[in-house]
């Protein structure tokens, strides 16, 4: 990867609670860069990682765009016919 996409790469916060540290790291090394700090600091423990807050929002899109969250439309539709 080039430095000029590396500016481009959406940069992700990366929370560590033993070690007292935040982070933001390019997108693309996100995964690299949790392993090797958890590797290298705790003894590969899962301790480092995504920030929480991201993570569950990343999730509530995800949800929300696979219709997840949504009321079940069939249902209702069959219920109001079988009235």
């Amino acid at each position: 990867m080039t430095a000029a996409s590396d500016s481009d790469d959406p940069r992700v916060p990366i929370v560590c609670p033993d070690c007292e540290t935040t982070s933001r790291i390019p997108l693309s090394d996100v995964a690299d860069t949790i392993e090797r700090h958890n590797e290298q600091l705790h003894d590969g423990e899962d301790v480092a990682a995504v920030d929480p807050d991201i993570v569950e929002r990343i999730a509530d899109l995800a949800a929300t765009d696979l219709g997840l969250l949504e009321d079940s439309e069939p249902e209702s539709e069959s219920d109001s016919e079988a009235a």
